[in-house]
């Protein structure tokens, strides 16, 4: 499984397991936050990925998800609300042979942190972005966020909230993204599949997780979790495969002119043959950007890999300029630097 991943990263010459990922940390999130499977993911994914385990780095920013570097026994670093993203970029950038996972919220990427996430994207650095989406701000207590619902009661909007919400993967094709996948918290398999796609993907992968806040938000996804009404509201993509979705698998999403159409199987002539294909590798983002737009109740939410198409990383050409400076360059120390007459000393 891992002969795919990123070779610029060491391999491990040990097989490591799930155990090896384990922190000796007391997890102190909530009882039924969904960011317990999402830690039991990355546990179960990062001995399958086939790094050195010391070539793992988890950052993070502010907020309920930036606990996870404590939980995760790797290399970690705690930075500040919003910041996570660029400390990331730095890493990679100065240590190519790290395989960097940032793990960030809803309010921590795309509020305070929102530049700096859709330049990390638009720069295209090969780092892996979970971005935790529980669509509230659930460290500080329930104030609405970025992806909030509008008209939504919380902490800071009693008469409901009058701003309209960010779709995450909107603003990550917006902002030229190469990789965007979105799975739910109560799909431990999915997630861990998902997650692999992102460390094979050379570039930045951002991983939408939709997660339940059991205190300030439960159930905020329901309609796509709920054992009731999941098979309906859910289109779980594979590349290559028809878009069928369904409790009997009899609906599909076609193109119809140039919009996205959910059909039913055997109704007015319609067979397997009229549904999209998918296809996450091509470069074209406008069939990805429809797809990751959907949304109950007209469809279903597009899960899985969304988009993965290739496309040069910011670290790569950072490397390819610095190797062209030291093949031409004059200057090859420092004594070369001080005599090179371009030196102004007081």
């Amino acid at each position: 499984m891992a002969e795919n991943i990123n070779l610029t990263v060491d391999r491990s010459n040990v097989e490591l397991t799930k155990a090896d990922f384990v922190s000796d940390q007391m997890v102190k999130w909530c009882p039924g936050c969904g960011a317990h499977a999402i830690l039991a993911a990355v546990a179960n994914v990062f001995p399958k990925i086939g790094y050195r385990k010391e070539n793992f780095m988890m950052v993070s920013g502010i907020g309920c998800s930036s606990r996870f570097p404590y939980y995760v026994n790797t290399y970690g670093f705690h930075s500040i609300h919003g910041r996570a993203n660029p400390i990331a970029t730095g890493m990679k950038v100065a240590n190519p042979h790290l395989s960097v996972w940032v793990a960030t919220g809803d309010g921590d990427s795309m509020a305070i942190g929102g530049n700096h996430f859709i330049h990390v994207i638009r720069r295209n650095v090969d780092i892996n972005i979970m971005l935790f989406n529980n669509q509230i701000y659930g460290l500080t207590k329930g104030q609405y966020s970025p992806t909030t619902p509008m008209g939504m009661v919380t902490k800071t909007s009693p008469q409901g909230t009058i701003e309209h919400p960010f779709t995450a993967g909107e603003l990550v094709l917006g902002a030229q993204g190469s990789f965007f996948a979105r799975v739910v918290d109560t799909d431990v398999k999915m997630m861990t599949e998902v997650m692999f796609e992102a460390a094979r993907h050379d570039g930045t992968s951002v991983v939408e997780i939709m997660q339940n806040c059991i205190i300030f938000n439960d159930k905020t996804h329901a309609l796509i979790t709920a054992k009731e009404t999941k098979d309906e509201y859910q289109l779980k993509l594979r590349n290559g495969e028809p878009m069928i979705f369904g409790a009997n698998r009899d609906k599909g999403i076609r193109l119809n002119g140039t919009q996205l159409e959910v059909v039913t199987i055997g109704q007015n002539g319609i067979t397997e043959n009229d549904l999209l294909v998918h296809d996450q590798y091509q470069q074209d983002p406008g069939i990805h950007l429809m797809l990751a737009k959907m949304a109950p109740p007209k469809y279903p939410m597009a899960m899985g890999v969304i988009r993965s198409a290739n496309y040069p990383t910011y670290d790569d050409m950072v490397e390819m300029q610095i190797d062209y400076a030291k093949a031409n360059s004059k200057i090859k120390c420092m004594d070369d630097l001080l005599n090179s007459g371009e030196v102004f000393a007081i």
